[in-house]
């Protein structure tokens, strides 16, 4: 926790200026005289912010910005004793007070305390020293070297591996005060060294026990929360008390039940100080009878975790602001993802992003920012760092509910065992006891897991503990790989090359698609690789669609676009039918990226101009707590599986229908009483009495017909809750005489549109300048009426005017209000 004080907290954000100078060049404050040229600075915030803002710097031609010297100033009024403290300097930083130095850091994501004394007006200059000089001084040689990250170097300086990844992401190096400086006056009421821990018992009890110190106070303190309070002890300047709380509802992700948050309040003279929000939950790992699995267990129940992998709200300002995150979040939310990954290749984002993860049920899977290196964790003052740095993160987050994991980092030890060392270095003292013993210090109510991935004989593989699995994806393996390594919990998956839609394309990457250099140098790829992750994906573009993807960009580039929009959520979806079935051996997948850094076909199924992408609305399927789907089990027919997360019983109705263009030539239903976070399993050939050839594994003659068609709804009212499609005959990418009759309608201030299809409508897509479809890329059967809903884009009040299109259509159609 940080601490907390009663209204002392003076921002220093104004009147900042910035200047370049050259690496090593001026010592000190005092020669900055000479300098004419400075420009305004935003703090919190980066050089690359502060550059980009003058017109001096761009983020589609990055400059290098660790090979010079990079000062900050500002002046300010103050008097007396006071509390200077800097939350995040990026990365080897001085300071210097009025001419003189009070402080050097060396890790970006540790924040210091200076006490000092003011006269007047105040000179605060901070300057930025260039990591080049220091990254070519020789160092302990490593026993490996990774190739995705430059250079090598990097491993003993804490900074974050963003803008440092060729292939990943722009080379835009993090730079500058990217958090706040606040300062505190000394006489004001602080409360230090707190320590907050919430649990939910078995019996579902709240517990909530705080202690902490205070200064300047000399009059008893009392603890309250959810409507409780108690007296604390106090012994010295130190005080505690635990409160039993019965009446606290227990917090759950938000496909499985309300996530309640409760204030937790120290009351000095009737003087309210909250520390913050917490939640009340219970937090597990299943590992299974043969120790292999690994699956959340939150409040005693078994989640299937899903969701994706976290990169950067702004990779340019580094930006922690809640307004910055919201509406990242709340689509993630939106598409019933319930979990996400911050991977240590990232940073550790501000305390209002766990907030928000808090208030919406999203679980964080926490990786400490550790990643493919040789750490030197044998140098005693870089080990003594990692502890400040991870001793902090824990205390300014421990109060929020939604960390459900936290991670040693990512690939370490993947790097080692894929460069064949032996199994003794695959981890050691950084994974083995600094880390899970500050976690389990500060946080003994959130799992720890050594690296991702980790567990079996190797630490990458699917079968065992946790794995980053790519067999469909990168190793562009058939969709069969999916049930065949029998995954137990994917921290990451499923990278491909998703392109965003038109929208994006026209708006912020204006070049032609497909052939233009600036479209190929923005496709991830892993360096020194000679493929890249647009190959990946016109794989499954000829797997799924028999296509020849290279003749089709060459004739057809916006059929092409069309249809690799389609494939990669395509994939996602059957992927998540197979790992979300009763039978299944997966616990979670967390799709690598959710968004993307910068315009183009990036490994995110949000771009960067938070616009989902069609796997996005393909995810948001896959992903719903209420859910149908359809996986093809051979000669044995076609599974229907029937999912309901929710924390209430719920009677549906499954119905199955296999229909011939317009003609149903098959059907049935049952009606099924779902307990509450349960999973059931149906066979076709059962729901339907009698022999018909549903997914055309026995080929007795041409096929009967075109599309398998399972729907849920609820038993009572006939809504219908999820829709699922399979193709016997595969994906048809030909077009035909699909007719689409669409009009659109207005409903109090919102508006819908309605779409009807003469026959079987495949990925029918939505594209309207003012307005996205709340679902998009979805298939409709013959003469089946769909309302979507439209969802503006900003607050101007504008009018539908948009078209609507299927991918087995010839041609879109217009639509106007």
């Amino acid at each position: 926790m940080p601490d907390f004080i009663t209204n002392g907290v003076i921002q220093l954000n104004q009147q900042w200026q910035l200047t370049t100078t050259a690496s090593g060049a001026i010592e000190s404050p005092q020669a900055l005289s000479t300098v004419q040229y400075w420009i305004p600075a935003v703090v919190p915030g980066t050089v690359a912010q502060a550059m980009t803002n003058a017109g001096t710097w761009n983020i589609e031609t990055p400059t290098p910005l660790h090979d010079a010297d990079h000062w900050y100033r500002t002046t300010f009024v103050g008097d007396g004793k006071f509390l200077l403290r800097f939350n995040g300097l990026a990365t080897l930083a001085e300071v210097w007070l009025n001419g003189q130095t009070i402080l050097r850091s060396t890790n970006m994501f540790v924040a210091h305390k200076v006490n000092v004394e003011l006269k007047g007006e105040n000179e605060l200059v901070i300057c930025f020293r260039a990591l080049t000089a220091l990254l070519k001084q020789p160092t302990k040689r490593a026993r490996w070297r990774p190739a995705m990250i430059v250079p090598n170097t990097l491993r003993s300086v804490r900074i974050t591996l963003l803008g440092n990844m060729p292939g990943w992401c722009p080379e835009v190096h993090a730079v500058g005060p990217w958090r706040s400086i606040d300062l505190i006056p000394a006489s004001e009421v602080t409360l230090t060294d707190i320590d907050v821990r919430s649990h939910l018992d078995e019996v579902d009890r709240g517990l909530l026990h705080v202690s902490l110190k205070a200064r300047n106070i000399n009059t008893p303190l009392a603890l309250e929360c959810a409507g409780q309070s108690i007296q604390m002890r106090c012994e010295g300047d130190a005080w505690s008390g635990t409160l039993e709380l019965n009446n606290v509802k227990a917090w759950w992700p938000h496909t499985h039940g309300e996530s309640p948050l409760y204030d937790v309040s120290v009351v000095i003279n009737d003087n309210k100080i909250s520390l913050g929000k917490t939640g009340f939950r219970r937090i597990e790992v299943d590992r299974g009878t043969d120790g292999k699995s690994y699956a959340v267990k939150v409040n005693g129940v078994r989640i299937f975790c899903r969701g994706a992998c976290w990169t950067n709200a702004d990779i340019v300002s580094l930006s922690g602001s809640r307004e910055t995150y919201a509406s990242w979040l709340k689509l993630m939310r939106e598409a019933n993802m319930n979990m996400l990954r911050v991977g240590g290749t990232m940073l550790y984002e501000s305390n209002a992003f766990y907030e928000l993860c808090d208030e919406l049920g999203i679980m964080v899977w926490q990786d400490f920012m550790f990643a493919n290196f040789d750490y030197p964790v044998a140098d005693e003052n870089f080990a003594g760092s990692i502890r400040e740095e991870v001793t902090q993160f824990l205390r300014r987050t421990q109060l929020s509910p939604s960390i459900t994991m936290l991670c040693g980092g990512s690939e370490v030890s993947q790097q080692a065992a894929m460069l064949g060392f032996p199994a003794d270095a695959w981890t050691g003292p950084l994974f083995d006891s600094l880390l899970p013993d500050t976690c389990n210090a500060i946080r003994p109510d959130v799992p720890f897991v050594k690296n991702s991935p980790f567990g079996g004989e190797l630490p990458f593989i699917a079968n065992h503990g946790v794995t980053h699995y790519y067999g469909v994806g990168a190793y562009m393996r058939p969709l069969e790989d999916v049930r065949r390594t029998e995954v137990k919990f994917a921290s990451e998956c499923l990278a491909f090359s998703n392109v965003p839609e038109s929208i994006t394309l026209n708006h912020s990457l204006p070049v032609p698609a497909v052939h233009h250099p600036l479209w190929k140098q923005r496709l991830p790829r892993d360096m020194n690789a000679s493929w890249d992750f647009e190959d990946v994906r016109e794989f499954y573009l000829q797997y799924l669609f028999k296509v020849d993807p290279m003749m089709l960009r060459r004739t057809d580039p916006g059929r092409y676009l069309e249809l690799s929009r389609a494939v990669t959520g395509e994939v996602m979806e059957q992927v998540f039918a197979e790992w979300r079935r009763k039978r299944s051996t997966c616990a979670g997948g967390l799709v690598w990226t959710y968004q993307d850094l910068m315009p183009g076909a990036g490994w995110g199924v949000v771009d960067s101009e938070c616009e989902p992408k069609a796997a996005w609305y393909s995810l948001r399927r896959a992903f719903r707590p209420l859910q149908v789907a359809m996986t093809d089990e051979g000669v044995n027919g076609i599974a229907i599986h029937v999912i309901n997360d929710t924390p209430k019983q719920r009677d549906v109705v499954v119905s199955f229908a296999c229909m011939r263009e317009t003609n149903v030539l098959m059907n049935s239903e049952r009606a099924l009483t779902l307990s509450p976070h349960s999973a059931e399993e149906l066979s076709a050939n059962e729901l339907l009495g009698r022999f018909f050839d549903v997914n055309y594994s026995y080929r007795f003659g041409p096929p009967a017909h075109d599309v398998n068609i399972a729907v849920l709804k609820d038993a009572v009212n006939g809504d219908v809750l999820a829709t699922a499609y399979h193709f016997p005959q595969g994906h048809e990418s030909r077009t035909t005489d699909v007719a689409l009759e669409v009009s659109v309608v207005a409903e109090g201030a919102e508006w819908l549109l309605n779409i009807k299809p003469s026959r079987l409508a495949m990925f029918v897509h939505v594209n309207d300048e003012h307005y996205r479809a709340e679902d998009n890329w979805f298939h409709l059967a013959a003469n089946e009426e769909r309302c979507v809903r439209l969802i503006p884009r900003s607050n101007e009040n504008h009018k539908p005017d948009g078209e609507v299109k299927a991918i087995n259509s010839a041609a879109a159609v217009r639509y106007r209000s």
